[in-house]
């Protein structure tokens, strides 16, 4: 017989729900988005860490370098510098937000009930799902490339297929990437796991390739392309805010991965170890790369695809874009479709499960490339360049995301202090369907972001964008709930 009420169990700090009726029955529960249970918590610091390595080592990350140095003004040094920095100050709510997906084994728009709502962390979670929807599909657009180019090495023919050539290694890319999360979070672990070590070996060799060609005290030397006299600070302060937004995505949707975590130290660990270095290196070996490319293949290249592709023997050219398909699938996977495939499944959890919700991004994402795959096909013509549109939503988008991290660490560790009602985020009787507290403070310091882009006295609010959303967003938010406190949750809400 069926037990009524759920029951919640403790083992070595870790907890796991023993649904019943109450909340199997929920229109707020399906078993996609259920807790974990601890025997399925096998993720330990070497997994966390490979899930970083495999998240770390994109196109993206590698061209980094250059878009500080072109966009926001600063040397190559202060370039690496900010992208190190920005790492380390972004581990801060990665490894916080972690905790409650390791303690109780849920996915993100789960954790956001807490502090939204259970029908208002909808909002937060559509905001985080488009977002990782563009980036699913500029990473889809690298992968495509690399699919036309290993293809184009392997069949003579191919090359002259051009554009097109591209679109259908984009479909390709685009099918494979989600055939591989529909399979479940084993089979975004074994990639990741697999992809680590081959993607540190890209890098090792890509670097031999390249030192040769490069001097690193000319490369540090070249001045900065910022006015004559300006001042470094705000320069670099912009170009910090834009490298803690390249992760501030993965900074609120992290208990999407620490729910498999064994521990709260694997979680820590893996993470420390993971992303600072992966990053610095990387975008490091981009800015190397980029600039002894016109000694390589006579041309500046900032892509690491387009470089290889540039390479005369097709065996070594065939490789490389074989390992960075590789590189690509494992990015992609983990940091730009599960998040979205949870976020989807919380608008409807009974009528949208997890393939559909896969579809459902997968969709989003081809349709926000649909005016760069025309460009391709020479349907239509434009000058908006895809590098152009990333590295704006840097800085655009960190803006957004700053508060709902402030406000989901504030929630968690000062309001809840660390307990939940884990049954009870999946009904409609404990947490309220709308916490307008936490609207009010997502929604100031959004709307004070926005007013700032017209007001030069008031620019630096925009262009510290994630710092003073964060920052803000807490604090309206810890004072709303002290003037006013939620009711406590139940002493055995656990």
């Amino acid at each position: 017989m069926q037990q009524i009420r759920s029951q919640v169990t403790e083992r070595d700090g870790l907890f796991e729900l023993e649904a019943g009726s109450d909340v199997l029955d929920s229109p707020r529960f399906n078993h996609d988005m259920a807790p974990t249970k601890v025997h399925e918590r096998t993720w330990n610091k070497w997994h966390i860490t490979a899930l970083w390595i495999g998240m770390a080592i994109c196109v993206p990350t590698y061209t980094l370098g250059g878009v500080l140095t072109a966009y926001f003004g600063l040397s190559v040094g202060e370039a690496l510098l900010a992208i190190l920095f920005a790492n380390i100050i972004v581990l801060i709510p990665l490894t916080l937000n972690a905790f409650p997906g390791t303690k109780y084994g849920i996915p993100f728009p789960v954790l956001l009930r807490s502090s939204f709502g259970i029908l208002g962390s909808n909002i937060p979670c559509l905001i985080r799902a488009l977002v990782a929807c563009g980036w699913f599909g500029i990473q889809t657009m690298f992968g495509g490339l690399a699919i036309h180019l290993f293809l184009g090495s392997v069949f003579d023919g191919w090359k002259s297929l051009g554009g097109t050539g591209e679109v259908i290694g984009f479909m390709v890319f685009w099918v494979l990437n989600l055939w591989v999360v529909i399979r479940g979070a084993d089979s975004i672990k074994w990639l990741e796991t697999l992809s680590a070590p081959l993607l540190v070996l890209v890098g090792v060799g890509l670097l031999v390739w390249a030192m040769p060609n490069v001097s690193m005290t000319e490369l540090l030397a070249i001045p900065a392309k910022r006015p004559e006299g300006a001042s470094v600070v705000s320069y670099f302060a912009a170009g910090l805010t834009a490298m803690v937004g390249f992760w501030a995505t993965l900074s609120l949707n992290i208990p999407d991965f620490s729910r498999y975590a064994k521990s709260q130290k694997d979680q820590i660990v893996g993470q420390i170890i993971g992303l600072p270095l992966t990053m610095f290196l990387f975008a490091s070996l981009g800015v190397v790369m980029t600039a002894a490319s016109v000694k390589l293949v006579g041309v500046s290249v900032s892509d690491p695809v387009t470089l290889i592709g540039h390479i005369q023997s097709p065996v070594w050219v065939a490789l490389a874009m074989a390992l960075i398909i590789i590189a690509t699938l494992s990015t992609n996977t983990a940091a730009n479709i599960v998040s979205p495939t949870n976020d989807f499944q919380n608008v409807a959890p009974k009528y949208i499960n997890r393939t559909t919700a896969v579809m459902l991004t997968g969709l989003v994402g081809l349709a926000l490339m649909a005016h760069e795959l025309l460009k391709k096909l020479g349907l239509i013509v434009s000058d908006l360049s895809l590098e152009t549109v990333y590295s704006n939503w840097l800085l655009g988008y960190s803006s957004l995301l700053g508060p709902i991290a402030g406000i989901m660490v504030v929630d968690y560790f000062l309001i809840k202090k660390q307990q939940l009602d884990l049954a009870g985020l999946y009904r409609d009787d404990v947490y309220p369907a709308w916490n307008w507290f936490g609207f009010i403070a997502f929604g100031v310091p959004v709307a004070l972001t926005l007013l700032s882009l017209g007001s030069d006295a008031f620019s630096w609010f925009y262009s510290y964008g994630w710092f003073t959303g964060s920052a803000l967003g807490g604090l309206i938010y810890y004072g709303l709930c002290s003037m006013r406190p939620s009711p406590s949750v139940a002493k055995t809400a656990v």
